[in-house]
């Protein structure tokens, strides 16, 4: 008689169950542009050092990345938006189909998705994204970032990460 192996319940849930870091990142990064905005003026208050190597700036950003784009006219905003909600629903899709168990992937998409809703909320609901965050050494100065952007930047880290697990296992 033919054994049947069959997977644990556990391991056949779905990775949207790890969506809840998506939602923390979005409740932090919010919060931290509501005390920002609340506290400081945009786009030529006095930098406050924060560590030897990020000052707090605040600055309205109506592009992307390295304020890509954010010369245009306006039509930015949607494209961006656009692309927040595709990129979302593709994680979502993946984490979808993913095990529970696949905890690395899952972190990396939840990232990615609770930063790309951080702004695309900043998108719609003012027309920019609210950045903060100054990383500088010595005198030169990065982009200005903000929470979500980090999320995104470690997302795409550790989702790279699990892309590279797949592939060395396979």
């Amino acid at each position: 008689m033919a054994t049947i192996e069959r997977t644990p319940k556990f391991e056949q849930r779905s990775g949207l169950r790890w969506l809840w870091v998506a939602m923390i990142i979005f409740m932090i990064d919010y919060l931290s542009k509501m005390l920002v905005m609340g506290t400081m003026a945009a786009n030529g208050s006095t930098p406050i050092a924060v560590l030897p190597f990020m000052n707090l700036y605040y600055v309205h950003n109506t592009g992307a990345a390295f304020s890509f784009l954010s010369t245009e006219g306006g039509w930015q905003r949607w494209l961006f938006a656009l692309i927040a909600i595709v990129v979302c629903g593709f994680l979502s899709y993946q984490m979808r189909q993913a095990s529970i168990i696949k905890t690395t992937h899952n972190i990396g998409c939840a990232l990615i998705i609770g930063g790309a809703l951080g702004n695309l909320f900043d998108r719609i609901h003012y027309g920019f994204v609210i950045d903060f965050l100054d990383f500088y050494y010595k005198t030169h100065h990065f982009a200005i970032f903000n929470v979500a952007d980090v999320a995104i930047f470690c997302g795409v880290l550790v989702y790279l990460l699990s892309s590279r697990k797949k592939l060395t296992t396979a």
